[in-house]
């Protein structure tokens, strides 16, 4: 069977989901037995997202092979069983520079390059490029929305490969927006027809629409749906609010899209089989204890920032059948205010990675606070950096000790650039990126979470822990528990007598799934709900203390 290409377009406003629907739709052909994978394309010219900011962009999603990309991809490998690579991300700068830098070469033999044929071929070129003869259907989400001026090349390209490759080969599901107006009591159509009226304008068909809503279709409306936008009424699939993300795969099967796509595709397929999906979500739906976790970063302020780190939080909920309360705290709103008013109440701290001097001393006044009180911590890339800047000031006796990132004039640069970047002033690709082993003392929390004294884990980082200051660290109680194969990085430390104190130099939620949560996640909430279930039964303690007192007075 010839490999067929899915691909998934949006309309009438952004972040309606398409990311999600795409990944959904993986999922649920991975159910039915077919081999898939998953291709974002990103119309905006930056090469990739990397140094983008993420109160624009929000995460970047680093692959195995250290590619930085779009957090769709994270939505990929969470619902699927695909690893993503640097291939499965292309952005409008990469088409360009590819284009570009073939003419100045000369590839074209003195040909006038144009926007059609050589910007779409080369688009072609990388849906392509992912194709493989064990691959049964490739799913192609082309960002931003249709009628943006920078969607255009890719909306072509997507055109011709239908002409290309055959009609029972491609099929294009386009998602939009069905507005409900509450003072009509209403839902409203037209955005969706007028979207699907532009696609048509640029050639484009759907075969298939998703319309994103706060309810199901009435047949009704999927009729009116159908006639005017020229698609069959079973073809109208509503892609309903929900309350957890890892609904929308179920959602979408009960409209019955999987069997709509097969049926288009002429693919000959089992029926689907989501029984393990539908258990994730009665654990998530039915859970048996409650936590809450305060997140300390400095881009709470959009929490698709956070998109994969949430994501392995509430994972690690699944695997305690535990919900996960999330509470985003500006850090430097507690450099400001202090610890005790933002964290009283937190069952676990976390202090997440990030770029940048802003909110650090917020950052490291909450470390304190959870070192000094005993609540579980974790610490992540620059929060691990953060937990080893608190401990030499507070604990080591190195008062000025800081990142040389923050403070190139610090006498005490605990945190350091990476070997041999001294002077390195480029902020693009000079980072240590993608998968690194990561070698565990047996003595340690990583090693009871990881059952493993081996764990290969994604790195997004340029500044490291100064091992010139090990020695000292090690003699006031800072364990260095993972390390590189021979010595010279430290990826992992923790600390003596703390009931779970845990910060790391790699990102583990980029590894983290709903049906196979990352150990450390899962360890992290553990460790939460015993250190509140210690707190309940303290304050009884002491509320039935104060009553018998006073019963004796």
């Amino acid at each position: 069977m010839a490999t067929k290409c899915i691909f998934v377009t949006g309309g009438v406003v952004s972040s309606l989901g398409k990311g999600l629907a795409s990944a959904s739709i993986g999922c649920l052909l991975e159910s039915r037995g077919l081999r898939v994978t998953l291709l974002k394309f990103d119309p905006y010219i930056n090469v990739d997202p990397g140094t983008m900011s993420p109160f624009q962009h929000g995460e970047v999603y680093v692959t195995y092979d250290g590619a930085e990309t779009d957090l769709d991809l994270g939505h990929y490998e969470r619902f699927t069983h695909v690893q993503m690579s640097k291939l499965n991300n292309v952005t409008a700068g990469k088409i360009y520079y590819t284009v570009i830098s073939k003419e100045r070469r000369g590839d074209y033999l003195g040909g006038t390059v144009q926007v059609v044929p050589h910007i779409t071929n080369e688009i072609k070129e990388a849906v392509l490029r992912i194709f493989r003869d064990d691959l049964d259907v490739v799913i192609v989400e082309v960002g931003g929305t249709v009628g943006d001026i920078e969607s255009l090349p890719f909306l072509e390209a997507i055109r011709q490969f239908r002409k290309d490759r055959g009609a029972d080969n491609v099929i294009y599901i386009h998602l939009t927006l069905v507005p409900h107006i509450a003072a009509a009591d209403e839902l409203k159509t037209k955005p969706t027809q007028h979207s699907v009226n532009k696609l048509r304008e640029i050639g484009i068909q759907p075969d298939i629409l998703l319309c994103r809503t706060d309810r199901f279709l009435t047949p009704e409306i999927k009729a009116k749906i159908s006639l005017f936008c020229n698609v069959s009424p079973e073809a109208v699939i509503t892609a309903k609010d929900v309350e957890s993300i890892y609904e929308v795969p179920l959602v979408l099967h009960r409209e019955g899209i999987d069997r709509i796509i097969v049926e288009l595709l002429r693919i000959d397929a089992p029926e689907c089989n989501l029984e393990e999906w539908e258990g994730i979500v009665s654990k998530i739906k039915n859970p048996k204890h409650t936590v809450n976790i305060s997140i300390v970063g400095k881009y709470v302020n959009l929490k698709d920032s956070y998109k994969s780190l949430g994501e392995a939080l509430h994972h690690g909920g699944i695997a305690n059948e535990t919900a996960v309360k999330l509470n985003w705290i500006d850090a430097e709103r507690v450099e400001a205010e202090g610890a005790e008013i933002h964290l009283s109440d937190a069952n676990g701290i976390l202090v997440p990675g990030g770029f940048g001097n802003r909110g650090t001393e917020g950052k490291v006044e909450s470390i304190r606070w959870a070192r000094e009180n005993g609540i579980p911590f974790l610490g992540i890339c620059l929060g691990m950096q953060c937990a080893v800047i608190e401990f030499a000031r507070n604990v080591a006796g190195l008062t000025e000790a800081n990142s040389s990132e923050f403070d190139l004039r610090t006498p005490h640069p605990v945190i350091d650039l990476l070997p041999g970047q001294s002077g390195i002033k480029e902020k693009g690709g000079t980072m240590r990126l993608g998968h690194y082993p990561c070698y565990i003392s047996k003595d340690s929390i990583a090693f009871n979470a990881y059952k493993s004294l081996v764990a290969l884990e994604r790195h997004r980082h340029r500044y490291e822990f100064n091992t010139s200051y090990r020695e000292r660290f090690e003699k006031y109680g800072m364990k260095i528990t993972g390390e590189s194969q021979d010595g010279a990085l430290v990826e992992i430390v923790e600390l003596k007598g703390h009931p779970w104190f845990f910060a790391c130099q790699f990102h583990p939620e980029l590894q983290s799934r709903p049906m196979s949560p990352h150990p450390v996640f899962c360890d992290f909430i553990k460790a939460a709900l015993e250190h509140k279930n210690t707190k309940l039964k303290i304050d009884r303690e002491d509320d039935l203390d104060f009553a018998n007192r006073e019963i004796g007075g």
